[in-house]
């Protein structure tokens, strides 16, 4: 297993692995729309240099969003270290947070951040309809066939990462 910069991979094997987990390289939320391809990231790669995990993030001058996060192979620590990585690289860069959006079906998301020390921060209620207008791809039910409407922002604090670090 190898975690590599998302510069140090073909782009056309990240579009690949963009397209076949999303149905494009695009990623719509109520923060903006994302060319996933095109942002920075990591990538965890198999022993065959296939990419078994993948993280893109967008940074502005106190804060860093992660835009997607997935791992073909749960319970292996991938997404683990593709978070911790990116908090990292907040952390040099002097965010004094990070965030991500996820929406109201992805329960499994909500209990890995929640487990790293994320919290909800925020709910935008409905913030799918308006972001179906603009990828109408995105499908209207989820995991367990839940209704997608809702985003949900949860943030982490990284004057904690710096401080657990210390202990």
């Amino acid at each position: 297993m190898r975690l590599l910069g998302l510069c140090d991979i073909s782009e056309e094997k990240v579009k690949d692995f963009l397209k076949k987990q999303w149905g494009s390289t695009e990623m719509v939320i109520s923060s903006g729309v994302f060319d996933c391809s095109k942002l920075d990231g990591f990538a965890v790669l198999n022993d065959n240099a296939q990419i078994t995990g993948l993280i893109t993030y967008y940074m502005t001058e106190k804060e860093c969003e992660i835009i997607s996060l997935d791992s073909l192979e749960e319970k292996k620590g991938i997404g683990t270290l593709l978070v911790a990585r990116v908090e990292e690289e907040a952390l040099e860069n002097k965010c004094t947070h990070v965030k991500l959006i996820t929406t109201n079906d992805n329960l499994l998301a909500m209990k890995f951040y929640q487990k790293r020390g994320y919290y909800l921060a925020e709910l935008l209620k409905n913030a799918v309809e308006t972001a179906r207008k603009i990828k109408p791809q995105i499908p209207f039910t989820g995991y367990d066939d839940i209704p997608i409407r809702d985003e949900i922002i949860l943030e982490k604090l990284l004057n904690n990462v710096r401080h657990n670090s210390t202990i």
